[in-house]
């Protein structure tokens, strides 16, 4: 037994007998996952110098945490870094430890269990063999083109080896994760087992003399001479989501695997695909910037008890329905009520879709979330659940008289919640008699898809709901943002002067083509036109004085649209005539200079009235609330950090480092 501070190395097997194997568990000290730290790198370089002096019959690399693998490279070294060398440092350190790694003259094995993010799965990618146990929590991507940068540390090389280029190239460019059965599907690992066989299946697989998975031949071709193909149609791709200089690191990628042979360090510095010009680039500064907010709101779910056991949901139409089918899927039993069991129907239709997709066409799978989907026209399952969401129409008194007899039903412990989106949470709330019970838990539209949701605060909200409400939404996978009680509350409160703003560049003579593909190339995920006709014409009229803002006359043509019965996509004729869900858009016109800043601009100012107001905290929670709540560009690092004017990012050493130490200290 050799002693580290993050690490166990053992020569013992897991019976106390010699059995000749080594194993070395990854557990970084006083944290609850692990991180590749520049510490826990140089004690992995000691241990193979160990190992190598004195070697096994074979290295088995596993976690001795029970959150998962190694969840990637710590991301608080890497803003600490301050000039490109100390990136290419970096890069080169792990670069050579994990090459080591592959030079090992005895087999080595990674057994996977829980996620396996970034330089966790280059790790893995450097050992022989690779065993992952079939658990949901079981997860892998190498997801560092989300933070603006590249898989330095051998992912680039040697995933479309293992894999073929095709299936690495759409986990790079991407970030996304796979589960166990799919990774070992494509051949990143050998073993797919239970937890209960995983270390008798990794003794037996590191001792076994297995050959190395083979390539098939026409993939070795895609990966060798064919290489061009293959890049020059991914970044066809690419181009048609983002531009390279927004989001340099998917460009960056396809250079180095194709030109590189995936080894960033050997790019010329004055490449653009070059570690200089990645560190450089603000997108990388703003990108971890996004990711220390995503952490900073799932923080706001974490440290409390609460694991809603049955969820009650009442209103069964699209959003209703989707929440339930949420929940459901989320392991929880849930009860959905509505007037009749013929309106419940078509959420259950949809929920099976929703499940078949998500379970990959598991049919047990799928079969076991719907028998947690209960249809309950009669709402006999409100006197049970631990939490009860509201979804129907926005009617203040249907709402009101709708919780009045829920309170009397409901559990006196359960948390009450309504998922308005324009009514004040304190006006519902004057119809209970215990009006601190009440909550908002506002949900965005496609709900499986958006991943923010406002945890809303009324006047006399219960500190204690408001902790079991942001409990649930990180429960079902989702970021929960505290707000205040007020018109809009945040994204629709910035959402409908943007829009209002777009649909006045068409009443000025622009084509709704024109403005939509302004504020895409500005990198939205939607051009607000083409927003507005998905929402529907008549909620957009309906929502008033929130789209409005300060101007009381409506746009013209939106007018004379909800007027026609058209109200965009749901009626098939909108600003943009629909087929099958999609808009049938002509010939972009010459984009006016300015045009995208001047459409940006109110949406900007209306997240800065929003902090002024106290309905989000801190001009930090702003930016991450309406970048994960409409999609604005992440590369600008948000709307608050943005400049209008100047089409410039603000952030700095001191926003950045802001973000961290709030996280940090969290």
């Amino acid at each position: 037994m050799s002693e580290f501070r993050h690490l166990v190395l053992a020569r013992k097997g897991l019976s106390g007998e010699e059995d000749g194997l080594a194993w070395l568990y990854l557990d970084r000290a006083g944290a609850s996952t692990n991180t590749l730290s520049r510490e826990l790198l140089d004690e992995l370089a000691a241990a193979f110098a160990q190992l190598e002096a004195d070697p096994p019959k074979g290295l088995i690399i596993a976690s001795a945490k029970p959150a998962g693998f190694v969840a990637g490279a710590d991301i608080e070294e890497f803003t600490r870094i301050d000039s490109a060398q100390g990136a290419r440092d970096l890069v080169q350190r792990g670069w050579e430890l994990f090459n080591w790694l592959a030079r090992l003259k005895f087999p080595t094995l990674a057994l996977i269990r829980g996620h396996c993010l970034g330089g966790g799965l280059e790790l893995a990618l450097a050992c022989r063999y690779r065993i992952v146990v079939d658990e949901p929590a079981t997860k892998l991507a190498l997801p560092e083109v989300m933070l603006g940068i590249v898989p330095g540390w051998g992912g680039m090389k040697r995933l479309p080896e293992l894999i073929g280029p095709a299936a690495a190239l759409d986990m790079m460019l991407t970030g996304k994760s796979m589960d166990a059965r799919r990774a070992h599907k494509l051949g990143l690992a050998d073993e797919c087992v239970p937890p209960r066989v995983m270390e008798n299946a990794a003794r037996m697989l590191v001792r076994s003399g297995q050959a190395r998975r083979a390539l098939p031949f026409g993939q070795k071709l895609l990966n060798g001479p064919l290489k061009a193909i293959v890049a020059n149609k991914a970044r066809r791709q690419v181009a048609a989501k983002a531009r390279r200089e927004h989001y340099p690191a998917p460009y960056a990628i396809l250079d180095i695997w194709q030109r590189y042979g995936g080894n960033a360090l050997a790019v010329p510095a004055d490449d653009p695909a070059s570690l200089e010009a990645i560190f450089r680039s603000p997108t990388a500064k703003n990108l971890v910037r996004v990711f220390f907010l995503q952490e900073r709101l799932k923080g706001f779910g974490k440290d409390n008890d609460f694991a809603p056991r049955h969820v009650h949901v009442v209103g069964a139409g699209v959003m209703g329905g989707d929440i339930a089918a949420l929940c459901a899927f989320a392991g929880m039993t849930v009860t959905l009520q509505d007037q009749s069991v013929e309106r419940i129907a078509p959420a259950v239709a949809r929920a099976a879709k929703f499940f078949e997709r998500k379970f990959r066409g598991d049919a047990r799978q799928v079969r076991f979330a719907l028998d947690r989907l209960i249809p309950d026209p009669q709402g006999h399952g409100a006197a049970r659940a631990d939490l009860v969401i509201e979804a129907i129409f926005e009617n203040l008194e249907a709402k009101r008289a709708l919780f009045a007899e829920l309170e009397r039903r409901a559990k006196p412990d359960s948390v009450l919640a309504t998922n308005t989106s324009s009514l004040r949470i304190e006006d519902i709330a004057s119809a209970l008699a215990d009006p601190h019970r009440l909550v908002g838990i506002h949900f965005f539209n496609p709900v499986a898809l958006m991943p923010l949701v406002e945890v809303v605060r009324g006047e006399a909200s219960d500190d204690a709901a408001l902790r079991r409400a942001a409990a649930f939404v990180r429960r079902i996978d989702k970021l929960p943002l505290p707000v205040k009680s007020a018109p809009g509350f945040l994204v629709n409160a910035v959402l409908g002067p943007y829009m209002l703003e777009a649909l006045r560049c068409v009443d000025e003579g622009l084509s709704p083509e024109t403005v939509d593909a302004a504020l895409v190339a500005f990198g939205m995920p939607m051009g607000p036109v083409e927003l507005v006709d998905t929402v529907g014409l008549d909620i957009a009229v309906a929502a008033g004085k929130a789209l409005a803002g300060d101007i009381a006359e409506p746009p013209r043509r939106l007018m004379e649209l909800v007027a026609a019965g058209q109200l965009g996509r749901k009626s098939g004729q909108g600003y943009y005539r629909w087929v099958d869900g999609k808009a049938q858009k002509g010939a972009v016109g010459a984009i006016p200079a300015g045009l995208a800043e001047r459409i940006v601009a109110p949406l900007v100012a209306a997240a800065r009235r929003c902090v002024d107001l106290g309905v989000v905290a801190d001009a930090d929670l702003a930016d991450a609330g309406v970048i994960f709540g409409t999609g604005f560009a992440p590369f600008t690092g948000g709307p608050l950090n943005y400049s209008p004017e100047s089409g410039e990012t603000l952030s700095g050493a001191d926003s950045g480092g802001r973000v961290g130490a709030i996280v940090h200290a969290g």
